[in-house]
Formats: C-alpha cells, structure tokens, sequence
C-alpha cells in the first residue's frame, strides 16, 4: 500500500476548480488575489490541500524533527471570507500594516479579509512583500 500523501502538498487540480466554487463579488476578488500573489511571489499558482492557492514552494524543518513542503504565499477563498497565509506572529511583528490594512481578523499565521473594497491594496501588497521576503530568507517560522 501507498504512503498517503501529506494534506499540506501541491496537487494537479486546475486552480479555476477551486476559484469556481466561490460565487459573487468574491470570485471576482479572487482573480485580484490571483494576479497579486502571482506579481509578487514570480511563481504561477497551485492548488494545495484541495483549496489553498499556493505560489512557490520551500520546505521547511522544526527542531523537533518533523517538517515538511509548503507554498511560499497562498490564499484561500470561501463564501465568507479571503483567507491568506503569511508568517508567524505577523500583526504583532508589523503594526503599521495592520493599522493601515482596513477591515480584517488575523490568527496566528492567517489574515482573514471579508472584502477586498474595503482594504488597502498597497498594504496587502507589502504584507505579500514582506511574508515573501522572510520566507526566502530561509527561517519563516521563527522570522
């Protein structure tokens, strides 16, 4: 029997199938976010996880041993909100975006956007910079 494959790992599903399963002004936000982390990140887009949109790829390894792959930025987007990954401890590590961003939830490594409307493209943009910079850096989980 085959190992499983990692939940966290690139796949061959077109990106238009994941895009596709979100209707609206959000799907139209979509192809925003599609066209910025694809300027930003130099890289074309992959789905990961059966839902995540990753560009770029590095791997990555904790002092515990385990490790593994994942994209250098993505985004995902649902019914309800844009999600997108960056590195650890960010709202706290860059306040002057966070303050400038617009309205929006962050978690740990996740910035939560319900609209693009409403946010400031160009501090989304740096947010991406920034993620992007310490990530190739080689250590984005204790930048």
């Amino acid at each position: 029997m085959a190992p499983k494959a990692p939940a966290m790992s690139p796949s061959a599903m077109p990106v238009v199938d994941v895009l596709d399963k979100v209707t609206g002004p959000r799907r139209a936000e979509a192809d925003e976010l599609l066209a910025l982390h694809r300027e930003v990140s130099g890289a074309e887009p992959v789905v990961w996880a059966g839902r995540i949109i990753g560009f770029g790829e590095y791997e990555y390894q904790y002092e515990s041993g385990h490790g593994g792959r994942a994209p250098e930025l993505a985004f995902a987007t649902g019914a309800q909100r844009h999600t997108i990954y960056l590195t650890p401890d960010f709202a706290d590590r860059w306040p002057d975006l966070i303050d400038a961003l617009g309205p929006h939830k962050a978690s740990k490594v996740c910035l939560y956007l319900t609209r693009l409307t409403k946010i400031d493209m160009t501090v989304l943009r740096e947010f991406l910079v920034r993620a992007l910079s310490e990530t190739r850096s080689g250590d984005p989980m204790h930048s």
